[in-house]
């Protein structure tokens, strides 16, 4: 598992409000994954497999102004909130172009737990929650089966880089079918889904042709040893 682990918690129906862009065009989501080296932070690939013990953080900004909640569930099947961190009062709201660390309140996240795949979930609204304010976080220790994918090297990489790097993992659509937390099914049946995914070096881009006027969720999965 991450230990202080991410988990995100969002629900209902939003306000009119409009959203500040940064220009025309599509919404924009940069996320980069970095690791401790030594006492530096480096951005690594997205599907670099972690090993035991590394010490990984995320990089997240947009082109606009919005919400910002991230959830993770544990390859023990555990999950919680991490973004925004409910015991510290934290805000959760995001500003165009500004860079924000996840987790925020914590150095680092350190890989622990069975070999898999962390599945953090990120969700982004442009507009602000009914009712103004955030919703209540999943029960604290709560679970769900884990997921069962081993991660596995992509022999092409592995033989032009010598890193061991997973196809599957990083940033994607959630699959049609998957289970995802109760509190999550709402707002992410309404929100739309037509978002594209590419990659800038070591950091992954999200946009959506059309400027959001809705929530948004998609997945990072953290593959490890």
């Amino acid at each position: 598992m991450i230990r202080a682990a991410a988990v995100l918690a969002f629900a209902a129906s939003l306000l009119g409000a409009q959203t500040h862009t940064m220009g025309e065009g599509s919404h924009r989501m940069e996320l980069m994954l970095e690791r401790l080296d030594g006492n530096t932070w480096r951005g690594i690939d997205p599907g670099l497999v972690l090993n035991q013990g590394d010490r990984v953080r995320f990089k997240f900004r947009t082109n606009f102004d919005g919400f910002l909640y991230v959830m993770n569930q544990s390859t023990s099947g555990k999950y919680e909130q991490l973004f925004p961190r409910q015991d510290t009062g934290q805000d959760n709201r995001i500003a165009a172009s500004s860079e924000y660390l996840v987790p925020a309140t914590s150095a680092a996240f350190r890989i622990a737990g069975p070999a898999g795949h962390e599945i953090v979930y990120w969700l982004v609204t442009p507009a602000k929650l009914a009712g103004g304010s955030a919703p209540a976080p999943a029960p604290s220790g709560g679970t769900r089966p884990a997921p069962v994918l081993i991660p596995r090297c992509d022999d092409t990489v592995l033989k032009a880089r010598g890193d061991c790097v997973d196809s599957s993992a990083g940033p994607k659509l959630i699959p049609r079918g998957e289970q995802i937390p109760a509190h999550l099914a709402d707002p992410f049946s309404k929100g739309p889904s037509d978002l594209m995914f590419l990659r800038q070096k070591n950091t992954a881009v999200i946009s959506s042709p059309e400027p959001l006027k809705g929530p948004v969720m998609y997945e990072f999965r953290l593959a490890h040893r």
